[in-house]
């Protein structure tokens, strides 16, 4: 009786789902920390004020992203799962999504670069951080690209690459943001909060470049137009998505600064981050293993 339930928990342990729940509770945990950590610098140096203008930033990046990604992560992960065992279908998909990520990024940083001013006044509230804009205009490319890249790494189902990148994407934000702050204080964490992730970029690139779909025939193949319908529809969700969510915390959070006060705005903004991280904990398994799971199931019983 006890070895066939000691037979039972072993098989439990092997499964996917586990792994991952595992894995990413890992990288949950890191980010938690970093999070943790690089919030309490800041607040120390530049007040709870500064916390609540970084948060009006992260909200902006993460609209702008999923514009400037097309929209389409989602999309990927799932049809590079459910056609990874077709080369040649899987080659379109992947040219096909690659072609939409640079032509949106190129676009949203040609946008934030000529709009900077105005951008600065509406969501840091003074025109003297256009650079901070700007400099997210020339970097975006890296950002979309490195998302492209982590969703093609989720459809293949490499967890481990995911959730190393992950906790490497959290130490970076860290190191950066500590430094940045240290020497040049809000502005230096604006700067960090829009480049870190364009660093791991590079440090994605040294993961996959040995992977067999990192080649310049599956980047370069041809733009396919019924591939890119398939796409659009994931590119609805996403945008829906980006103009409820982020849009409201914004709303919230320039209500609290204009008639409440920086600082309770930045108190709001501390307890918003800390409730969505431990929240991640179910969260961002159940995204990187139910969706190409779901994507590689072919019968109704399966599914159930």
């Amino acid at each position: 009786m006890t070895e066939k339930i000691f037979l039972k928990i072993q098989r439990i342990i092997k499964t996917d789902i586990v792994k991952v729940f595992s894995l990413t509770s890992i990288s949950t945990i890191v980010k938690m920390l970093t999070s943790f950590v690089a919030v309490k610098i800041v607040a120390v140096i530049i007040g709870a004020g500064g916390i609540a203008i970084l948060g009006q930033l992260q909200n902006f990046i993460s609209m702008v992203l999923s514009f400037a990604s097309g929209g389409i992560n989602s999309g990927v992960t799932k049809y590079i799962s459910e056609y990874k065992d077709s080369p040649k279908k899987i080659r379109f998909f992947i040219s096909t999504g690659f072609y939409i990520t640079i032509i949106a990024s190129l676009i949203s940083g040609i946008l934030l670069i000529t709009t900077a001013n105005y951008w600065s006044r509406l969501i840091l509230l003074d025109t003297q951080y256009r650079f901070v804009f700007q400099l997210f205009g020339i970097t975006i490319i890296l950002y979309t690209l490195n998302s492209y890249f982590l969703s093609i790494i989720n459809g293949y189902k490499e967890f481990k690459k995911f959730v190393t990148i992950s906790i490497v994407t959290s130490l970076l934000g860290l190191i950066f943001t500590v430094v940045l702050v240290f020497l040049f204080e809000l502005k230096g964490a604006l700067i960090s909060t829009v480049t870190y992730q364009s660093v791991v970029f590079f440090a994605t690139i040294l993961m996959v470049r040995k992977t067999k779909w990192f080649n310049k025939f599956n980047f370069f193949s041809k733009f396919s137009y019924l591939i890119t319908k398939k796409y659009l529809h994931f590119s609805l969700m996403a945008f829906v998505t980006t103009a409820t969510v982020p849009l409201s915390q914004l709303f919230i959070r320039s209500y609290a600064i204009k008639n409440i006060s920086a600082e309770q705005a930045g108190w709001w903004e501390a307890m918003n981050r800390l409730s969505g991280m431990y929240l991640m904990i179910i969260t961002a398994s159940f995204g990187i293993y139910y969706l190409p799971r779901l994507a590689e199931l072919k019968s109704k019983n399966e599914l159930r």
